[in-house]
C-alpha cells in the first residue's frame, strides 16, 4: 500500500473508504482502472479468467449463475461500495469466474489486478480486514435476500429488492 495509507497523520486503512484504497493501489505495475458499464452490459462471464477485483462506485450489479438448461438464478444484487470478483483471492487459485456479472443499472466501478491486491495486502496489514468488512456486507445482503425470498409475498419481495 502507499505510504499515505500507513502514515500516522492519515486515517488508518480500517477507516479509509474502500474506493480510496482501490485508487491508491495504482502505484504498482498494474494500476486501478475506472470503468463504466451501461445497463445490461456484461462485466464478466462464468469461465472468464479471474484477473481483477472490482469495487462498485455507483449503480447496481447483478451476479447470477447460469445452468446448463439455460436457467439463470440471481445470487446477489450488489450496490455501491461493494467488492466482487474476489474468490480467487480467497481460494489462492487463479480459478475462472464462477458468476455472470451484469450491470443492473449504469455502473461505475474500479478494477484492480489480483496481483496488485495481493501485493497491497502483504504490505498493508489492515487491508485484509477492510476487504473482509466489504465481504461481510455482501454476506448480510445475501442472508437478507434469502429471508425475503423465503418469508415474504411477491409485492414485499419486489419492494425489498428494488428499494
Amino acid at each position: 500500500m502507499t505510504a499515505s495509507l500507513t502514515n500516522e497523520s492519515n486515517r488508518s486503512a480500517g477507516n479509509t473508504p474502500l474506493a480510496a484504497i482501490f485508487r491508491q493501489m495504482n502505484n504498482g505495475v498494474f494500476p486501478s482502472v475506472s470503468e463504466t458499464f451501461e445497463r445490461g452490459k456484461t462485466i464478466f462471464f462464468p469461465g472468464d479468467p479471474a484477473e481483477r477485483v472490482y469495487f462498485l462506485i455507483s449503480g447496481a450489479v447483478k451476479l447470477s449463475r447460469v445452468y446448463e438448461a439455460g436457467e439463470e438464478i440471481t445470487v446477489a444484487l450488489l450496490r455501491e461500495n461493494s467488492v466482487f470478483g474476489v474468490l480467487s483471492l480467497l481460494t489462492g487459485q487463479r480459478s475462472d469466474r464462477f458468476y455472470h456479472a451484469v450491470a443492473f443499472t449504469t455502473v461505475k466501478l474500479l478494477s484492480v489486478p489480483i496481483e496488485q491486491v495481493e501485493k497491497a495486502m502483504q504490505s498493508d496489514p489492515d487491508l485484509p480486514m477492510v476487504l473482509l468488512r466489504g465481504l461481510s456486507s455482501r454476506i448480510i445482503q445475501t442472508e437478507m435476500m434469502i429471508e425475503t425470498l423465503a418469508h415474504r409475498d411477491m409485492e414485499s419481495r419486489l419492494v425489498r429488492v428494488f428499494c
